[in-house]
């Protein structure tokens, strides 16, 4: 029987972690930007897709809908830059988490709605069905990156390191 010392799975978390946090913040700021390229070019598509959710008011949905392409864009820059990580993955989390929970809500109560997530959402044509588990699951391994980030924002390669003077990759944990 083989037994590994502690220190060598420590050791290697330690080498790993600051690289896993690098795909987590570019795996992060890829989806932020696809999303929100997706809507900006569309604004009143996106507050219709918001409003599909019969959760707010026409009006409020409308608006949110509307700067919600422009929030997502600037959480891509931030996170791809590796500025404000922290900030950003806590933002990232706390709109997965109403996302995840509109679309919950929305599959609860019975409606046949497009996630608009990655485009303009909204009403699916009679007899389509809508995939609300999919969605549920992808938001949540979003939400595992940006958790990851909540807890470990230093990563190589990024402004919040360089302006911090930090070594791009730590021998120690946090």
């Amino acid at each position: 029987m083989t037994v590994t010392a502690p220190s060598t799975h420590a050791g290697r978390w330690a080498a790993g972690r600051p690289w896993l946090g690098v795909a987590a913040r570019l795996g992060l700021a890829a989806v932020w930007l696809v999303a929100g390229a997706s809507k900006v070019g569309d604004l009143a598509a996106s507050g219709r897709a918001v409003n599909a959710y019969q959760v707010l008011p026409y009006d409020v949905a409308t608006v949110v809908g509307a700067a919600l392409p422009f929030v997502e864009l600037a959480l891509g820059v931030l996170l791809l830059l590796g500025l404000a990580t922290r900030l950003s993955a806590g933002v990232s989390a706390a709109l997965l988490v109403v996302f995840i929970a509109g679309i919950a809500s929305a599959w609860a109560r019975g409606l046949a709605i497009d996630c608009g997530c990655f485009g303009s959402g909204g009403q699916l044509a009679e007899g389509q069905a809508p995939s609300y588990l999919p969605e549920i699951l992808r938001d949540l391994g979003f939400l595992v990156l940006a958790g990851f980030l909540l807890i470990w924002p230093r990563t190589p390669v990024s402004v919040d390191g360089w302006l911090s003077g930090e070594p791009a990759v730590e021998d120690e944990d946090e």
